[in-house]
């Protein structure tokens, strides 16, 4: 018996060696696919849930399981789980009073990254209300198309805000659009302070029948991306999609005990949904930022004890760059959740700051896939459906089947994902056009259908994908995806612009791509450097800005007069290869320079910081 025993044991172990040899993958695959179908389970048991089970239903036994628990430290204050619920519950009642709201009225957040969000948004939520997340640096026109396309006649904003608020108040006034601030008082007649009402309302709980109608397929927010028609999308987000993503969590690992430092924008779907929303489920404490400091991030982890992390990929070059100090690996830190991180810095980081589990995750705000490296392999992601792409023609290569055609190992290709009754894709609110677009027919066999991510990426021998490129009308900057219609269309606003060409230029040591613009000028004219900087500082946010310029005597164009990009961004920035005119926006004179080969040294040195 003995002897069956041990021999049994030495075959299980071989068997396990081998396993390991041939798939040396196998066990944190297995790992990981249970986690999958322990989610899918639950989201499964949500569905079909009579009444539904919502993500507020979730929170509201977090409270009910640890009320005094830590929900958010926030600039030396501690808010509890019940608090938070109670002045969740205050938001709620005031703006019942003040506004009427009804289930399914969309309400729009123009809001910092402060705990108000996080309770404003839930006690929209409890009311049925979706709300329209607004990215705090949009301003002007941008900001009113992302009110109109969500249908929002409620706007809430705070004092830090105001101003933005008050250029386009005339037109808000116009159309109908009530604003609220988060504030006490307010000199401006048209925008009601809102404070003082709420800290006066009940903070009793609200009755589920207000939310009655919500189920999975009902709209809980609308994030927004870059749209190639110059204004941003508005993704609409399901409460079945932001079950999905609040569950990234816990398929990285998370668990209860752990706290995260959330200091990603709240009105991204990271920030806001995987991180906010993802730790408020399972009752997790959340060190919430204004923004990210990088003279900050690791005294701060040392401070609250945090053991989990979100990043994007520019955030983690930052700490790289930190002067190093003693105390480096003097922290809790395990796991580090985020995407576009670069393999130089990802190996870095590990070798400066010690061992933490790096998940990087692709993702799109609107997209119906996901992919999350749980294997920790440097640079990588997973298993995908990749095509051929016509980079010119901005399309994919099709057979004389008019079928796409799968990339061969190693090679680039467009993702695309298949849409299913279980991986839907929503669209866009009020942009029927722009949600066509993120569509493809007939990709493997004629009558499927997929969804278009607009990115190009590798996959390996092994499976893992690794990400190369963006194509089409937008670019990806300090983590802000950018629209280069929109872009070009103020920088034709200077008076000496006659046609703009916006594309994305890599720097090295840098992710992702800053924005340059090829431009023609109007007959007679001279660049103007500090009209154009004029133009694109006043109605453009930081990260959005071109900061090279190339005049050319013509722009060229597609044989379907679309503007070529590919070869000018091949090219760069570099005035010793390139013969145009190139200026570069200096943003300590505030105006366009003549970019010299001195300063395009200073860049590449990195003595001029982008």
């Amino acid at each position: 018996m003995l002897v069956c025993f041990t021999v049994a044991a030495g075959l299980a172990l071989i068997v396990l060696f081998l396993l390991r040899e041939r798939f040396p993958y196998f066990f944190q695959d297995c790992a990981y696919m249970l986690q999958r179908l322990r989610v899918m389970i639950r989201m499964n048991k949500y569905k079909k849930s009579k009444p539904f089970y919502s993500i507020v239903d979730h929170f509201l036994d977090a409270v009910s399981r640890h009320p005094s628990k830590v929900f958010i430290h926030f600039e030396g204050r501690a808010y509890s789980y019940g608090e938070v619920d109670k002045q969740s519950n205050k938001v709620a009642r005031a703006l019942q009073a003040e506004v009427r709201l009804q289930e399914g009225d969309s309400v729009a957040l123009f809001l910092a990254n402060e705990p108000s969000f996080v309770w404003t948004w839930l006690g929209l939520a409890k009311l049925g209300c979706p709300a329209a997340l607004l990215n705090f640096n949009i301003r002007s026109k941008s900001l009113l198309h992302c009110l109109s396309c969500c249908g929002a006649k409620v706007l809430l904003t705070c004092p830090e805000l105001q101003d933005a608020v008050e250029e386009i108040l005339p037109t808000l006034k116009e159309q109908g659009i009530r604003v609220f601030i988060l504030s006490d008082s307010c000199s401006v007649p048209d925008i009601v302070p809102l404070s003082v009402k709420i800290s006066q309302a009940s903070n009793e709980p609200l009755s589920p029948a207000l939310r009655s109608n919500v189920n999975i397929r009902t709209t809980a927010v609308y994030i927004y991306t870059s749209g190639t028609t110059g204004f941003p999308k508005a993704a609409i987000i399901t409460h079945g999609r932001l079950w999905g993503a609040s569950f990234s969590l816990f398929t990285c690992g998370v668990s209860a005990e752990d706290i995260i430092y959330v200091n990603l924008p709240l009105y991204h779907l990271a920030g806001f949904v995987v991180g906010t929303i993802g730790a408020m489920g399972r009752g997790i404490t959340v060190i919430l930022k204004r923004r990210f400091s990088a003279s900050q991030f690791w005294d701060d982890c040392r401070k609250y004890n945090v053991t989990v992390v979100q990043y994007i990929g520019e955030t983690l070059r930052f700490l790289c760059n930190t002067p190093k100090k003693d105390n480096e690996n003097n922290h809790k830190v395990r796991i580090a959740i985020g995407n576009g991180l670069r393999s130089d810095v990802w190996s870095e980081f590990l070798n400066r700051f010690g061992d933490i589990k790096v998940r990087e995750v692709y993702a799109a705000t609107e997209a119906n896939i996901v992919f999350i490296n749980y294997t920790s392999k440097i640079g990588a992601e997973v298993l995908s459906i990749t095509g051929y792409f016509d980079v010119e023609k901005e399309e994919p290569v099709r057979n004389s089947d008019g079928l796409c055609i799968k990339v061969a190992t190693g090679e680039t290709g467009l993702l695309v994902s298949k849409i299913t009754q279980r991986s839907p894709f929503s669209g866009y609110a009020g942009n029927k056009q722009q949600t066509e677009k993120k569509l493809l027919r007939d990709v493997l066999k004629k009558g499927d259908l997929y969804f278009n991510t607009g990115d190009l990426l590798r996959f390996d021998e092994e499976n893992f994908v690794y990400f190369q490129d963006r194509v089409g009308d937008t670019f990806r900057w300090k983590g802000e995806n950018v629209a280069t219609s929109e872009v070009a269309d103020i920088l034709t606003m200077a008076h000496c612009v006659l046609e703009a060409n916006v594309y994305g230029v890599k720097v090295e040591g840098h992710e992702g791509r800053i924005g340059m613009a090829a431009i023609t000028l109007k007959e007679g004219e001279d660049f103007d450097c500090s009209d154009t900087y004029k133009q694109v500082s006043n109605h453009l946010p930081a990260y959005a800005r071109p900061r090279f310029i190339r005049i050319q005597p013509c722009l060229e164009f597609t044989g379907t007069f679309k503007m070529k990009k590919a070869k000018l961004v091949e090219e760069g920035f570099n005035p010793a290869h390139i013969e145009d005119q190139l200026y570069f926006l200096d943003t300590d004179k505030r105006t366009y320079v003549a970019l010299t080969e001195e300063i395009y040294r200073a860049i590449s040195s990195r003595e001029i910081k982008l």
